[in-house]
């Protein structure tokens, strides 16, 4: 499922300097700094190597990084967090859901499709930029000459140019109307597209790249779509004429191409829970696919050509970052082959109750300023004292040690149960002002010290 990041950073990734990388991490994720620092020398390196000759580029290979550590320790946000700052095409996909031929599940393919997707929206919401204040004038244009009736013929003995003239006040007279908001409620009739697509089954075991046949050079009027009258208000009018003007102004092979190189030089896949296909015995049973999907990956990982609708997509030069727990399972278990294409190997560390405290309050979307925001929608002036904070870290790190230990993940069931009361009875509060001290926690919280099974706190 790709992972859409719209947020960009003040600072220039050219410029950016591998602890200037790890800083700006900092902000968003508590601790693990080995597992930044990695993933900061990976990103400089792939700046490094787009400044030299092109026939060295060629040679050398991303450092493909293996993150371990156990689940809710920061794996995915440090890879979401550096793509982030990357601006690059990113994905994130489960290796678990990939099973190798014959088996049901997702072709190992999909990933570099889904990615090639996403570099297209993010290169045609650039470009969207690019041409909005255009299609916007265009659509103006458009929508006054549906208000405006069709000029009248200029008589013969008419003054040509007073005439013209008249009939540019006019126009001017309404596009300031327009703009002012004064024609608002105005009804139109505009000729909208329908969006209808003909319904069509593919094999089961295929996907659409892998059937060669355009579908739309066969039969280009089945996609077009019809158009109908539909009468719309004005605000309606404009916001779909500069739609219109939009696409028209977009040279979609350009945005193909240049989404195309981008993922190629610069396209991150986070792959996730590998330790669940690491294993190679034999036999029979759940386990025998293990070492197929391990195989099926490899070629991907290694540099392969992927056929996608935008085009052949080499993945040479995608950054791959695999993570997992690996509880049951070691690194080493992991075919011989895959275990060679990521020579970077960090080992992320577990948290405890210093980070919790950090975690509740550090970042620029700390659980606490979530909570005090969501709140604020209510008029609810949340306050948390520090004991407050830090008695929530120390229940947080009971339960992670008296039951499975799911890391930071484990804040939002306490969370979620210290403020159950006040989200439920938050809009009948009389009194808005709430402080949330250390006695409301431990009172609040009192069942997880009296429930030694603690199932209802388990995600």
């Amino acid at each position: 499922m790709p992972i859409y990041l719209p947020e960009t950073t003040q600072t220039s990734t050219e410029t950016l300097t591998p602890r200037q990388i790890v800083a700006e991490l900092d902000k968003y994720v508590i601790g693990q700094s080995a597992a930044k620092r990695a993933v900061a020398i990976a990103l400089r390196n792939r700046m490094r190597r787009q400044k030299l000759a092109p026939e060295l580029a060629e040679e050398i290979a991303p450092k493909n990084i293996l993150m371990i550590g156990p689940t809710g320790v920061g794996k995915t946000e440090i890879a979401r967090r550096l793509a982030r700052l990357a601006q690059s095409p990113f994905v994130k996909v489960e290796a678990s859901k990939f099973t190798e031929v014959g088996y049901v599940g997702r072709d190992v393919e999909s990933m570099v499709r889904d990615l090639v997707e996403l570099g297209v929206d993010m290169v045609r919401e650039e470009r969207l930029e690019e041409v909005r204040e255009k299609a916007a004038q265009n659509a103006e244009e458009r929508l006054l000459d549906v208000l405006l009736p069709p000029p009248r013929p200029i008589a013969p003995d008419e003054d040509t140019t007073a005439a013209r003239e008249q009939q540019n006040q006019t126009r001017e007279r309404f596009r300031e109307q327009l703009r002012t908001g004064r024609l608002d409620h105005r009804v139109v009739e505009l000729d909208v597209r329908e969006k209808s697509f003909p319904s069509f089954e593919i094999i089961a075991g295929s996907s659409v790249e892998e059937v060669d046949i355009n579908l739309k050079d066969m039969l280009p009027g089945l996609f077009q779509g019809r158009t109908k009258k539909r009468r719309v208000k004005v605000p309606e009018a404009l916001e779909y004429l500069a739609q219109e003007e939009e696409q028209k102004l977009i040279d979609m092979e350009s945005v193909a191409r240049t989404a195309v190189d981008r993922v190629e030089q610069a396209g991150i896949i986070f792959l996730d829970e590998i330790d669940k296909i690491a294993g190679r015995e034999g036999g029979h049973g759940p386990d025998v696919s293990r070492e197929g999907v391990q195989r099926d990956i490899l070629p991907i990982v290694e540099g392969t050509t992927v056929n996608t609708k935008y085009g052949m997509v080499r993945t040479d030069h995608i950054l791959f970052i695999a993570a997992g727990a690996f509880h049951v399972s070691k690194p080493s278990d992991l075919i011989p082959e895959l275990q060679g294409r990521f020579p970077i190997r960090v080992e992320l560390e577990p948290l405890g109750r210093d980070e919790f405290v950090r975690i509740l309050t550090e970042p620029r979307s700390a659980l606490v300023k979530q909570y005090v925001a969501l709140m604020d929608t209510e008029g609810i002036a949340l306050t948390f004292t520090s004991d407050a904070i830090e008695c929530i870290a120390d229940f947080a790190a009971m339960v992670n040690e008296r039951t499975e230990n799911i890391g930071a993940r484990r804040l939002h069931t306490v969370m979620e149960k210290l403020l159950d009361e006040i989200s439920f009875e938050g809009p009948d509060l009389i009194e808005k002002d709430v402080t949330i001290d250390a006695a409301y926690v431990r009172r609040m919280l009192a069942d997880i010290v009296k429930n030694d099974d603690l199932s209802r706190y388990i995600l």
